[in-house]
């Protein structure tokens, strides 16, 4: 655990990455393997991961994303899109995955998953898309983490249009919706500002309450 710390004080949000330095595919499968197990709301994974390494694609979510560099200047670009809803047919596909990996069919399992198609049936589509948003976010803090440990720089990213980044990826026809990107690579050797900055974060006592 003190070795990931390390990695986390060494992470930041690169600012400027090197174009020339590609990071190993294992790296990158490891990576997109801890994103693949992170938690997630009942087990649902509402969320896919686009990898984007095509230089066309990317320099047309540049220009969509406020022309910073990180996008096309990163080694692999992550797409977080998570579902436009979660409708029953999802639910039920979810579950039944897990009946046919583990074997069995659990009555309060069962019990669970009609109690759950009664709430996403409740909300609007739109609710749900934000609750399978907030799952992506939990894959994302995941994703930075995993980068960290691999010594990989990332730098989460929301400044884009997600309705155009959605009309380039053909994400509406998959029943998707952008939510977040995150370029992993490795820093420039100069021209990044935040670099050499000291990592800025409240002091313990500022931040956690312990409740005895």
């Amino acid at each position: 655990m003190s070795e990931l710390i390390t990695q986390l004080h060494w992470r930041y949000a690169t600012k400027k990455f090197n174009p020339s330095k590609i990071v190993a595919h294992d790296a990158v499968e490891r990576i997109l393997e801890a994103i693949r197990l992170t938690a997630t709301s009942s087990d649902l994974q509402p969320f896919e991961v686009f990898v984007v390494t095509n230089v066309e694609i990317r320099e047309k979510i540049k220009a969509i994303g406020w022309n910073q560099e990180q996008i096309t200047d990163c080694s692999h670009l992550l797409v977080f899109a998570a579902w436009d809803d979660i409708t029953a047919d999802r639910v039920n596909a979810m579950f039944d995955l897990t009946n046919q990996v583990r074997g069995q069919v659990s009555e309060d399992w069962e019990n669970y998953r009609q109690q759950l198609l009664g709430i996403v049936a409740q909300r609007s589509q739109e609710e749900n898309y934000q609750s399978a948003a907030r799952q992506a976010y939990i894959g994302l803090g995941t994703a930075l983490i995993a980068a960290a440990f691999e010594r990989v720089d990332s730098t989460p990213m929301e400044g884009f249009d997600p309705a155009a980044l959605d009309d380039i990826l053909g994400l509406k026809a998959k029943h998707l919706r952008s939510v977040v990107i995150l370029p992993l690579g490795y820093r420039a050797d100069e021209g990044d500002w935040l670099v050499d900055l000291k990592k800025v974060r409240r002091a313990r006592e500022d931040f956690i309450t312990e409740i005895k």
